[in-house]
């Protein structure tokens, strides 16, 4: 999806702001609407307003106000006027758009018993921009590559901080295979459609040419599925959270094949007290944690530690060298 079909998503008013804009859609990651506040633009890692003339600024004066009818008619564009086409997607909380981009939605549940049946009323809209950096897993490739084999990979990372734009990468890099090994097959779980991006089952990001992807299937589910339909022999699914989770991940190891996978926290440290992820830094599962954190930018590598602790890699000191 280009630049302008995305400005189209929106309503009139919006849609004018975003057209005088002047800012590189390419650091622009987030356009979030509240009803009775203001747009807000997340823009190179920083939150801005936008002004009714097309100016990013930190100040509330003059800014774009968010109404009801706009966050209906935004609805309406995303749906292609048909709501009850993209009702599973709804239930879900997203809708992914051309492009790979994803559509978050929130307002008031309609509930089924225990379970949620759709949204109604929706009053908050977050378009989070798909962006792909061919090349980005560069830096990390030495470490996650040991004597050509491929190591257990969990990259550690905060909230917007580029996590799944690296898997995408790595994921892209071994498939297609590189300087130090050459093509694997690559099954991926897409339980959000945030790795490929799929659209009418067609991934919109390039994972490279021996990669089968699940989208929109539960992680634990979609692993087992993969390894018993597909052989792979790289699984990679994004933020681990559930303990079917982690006993699938068990299932996948037994199995022969490598994991890549990622995790909100901020350090080794941070993720040993998660009661979830505890036990698999104890029992030394993964054979690389990569740390991410985005203090220059999105998908900035701050360190890499093996499954003992020892640190391959420290953004602070040498380039490839023991910490």
């Amino acid at each position: 999806m280009r630049e302008r079909d995305i400005i189209r998503l929106f309503p009139q008013k919006i849609r004018a702001a975003l057209e005088h804009a002047e800012f590189d859609m390419e650091h622009l990651y987030e356009i979030r609407l509240r009803v009775n506040a203001p747009l807000i633009l997340i823009y190179k890692g920083n939150e801005y307003f936008l002004t009714k003339e097309g100016k990013l600024t930190k100040q509330m004066q003059g800014v774009c106000q968010v109404e009801a009818k706009d966050l209906r008619e935004t609805m309406e564009y995303v749906s292609n006027y048909s709501m009850y086409a993209f009702e599973e997607e709804i239930r879900q909380g997203f809708i992914t758009i051309q492009g790979g981009h994803r559509v978050g939605i929130a307002g008031k549940t309609v509930l089924d018993g225990a379970k949620i049946k759709s949204l109604k009323y929706i009053s908050y809209i977050n378009l989070r921009l798909s962006h792909q950096i061919k090349g980005c897993a560069n830096q990390i490739l030495p470490y996650v590559v040991n004597k050509g084999n491929v190591c257990h990979t969990l990259i550690i990372s905060p909230p917007m901080c580029g996590k799944t734009t690296l898997l995408r990468d790595l994921i892209r890099q071994v498939s297609d295979g590189n300087t130090y090994l050459p093509g694997m097959s690559v099954g991926v779980v897409d339980e959000r459609s945030e790795i490929a991006g799929s659209y009418q089952g067609i991934p919109q990001n390039d994972l490279g040419i021996r990669t089968d992807i699940l989208d929109c299937c539960p992680k634990a589910e979609g692993m087992m599925m993969l390894i018993r339909s597909m052989s792979p022999e790289v699984v990679a699914v994004d933020e681990l959270g559930d303990y079917e989770d982690i006993h699938a991940i068990e299932s996948v190891i037994h199995c022969g094949c490598k994991l890549f996978a990622t995790v909100h926290g901020s350090s080794v440290e941070d993720i040993k007290r998660k009661p979830l992820m505890q036990r698999l830094v104890q029992e030394k599962i993964f054979e690389r944690y990569i740390i991410l954190h985005n203090k220059d930018k999105a998908g900035k590598v701050k360190a890499v530690f093996d499954e003992r602790g020892t640190c391959l890699f420290d953004e602070t000191r040498r380039r490839g060298t023991l910490c």
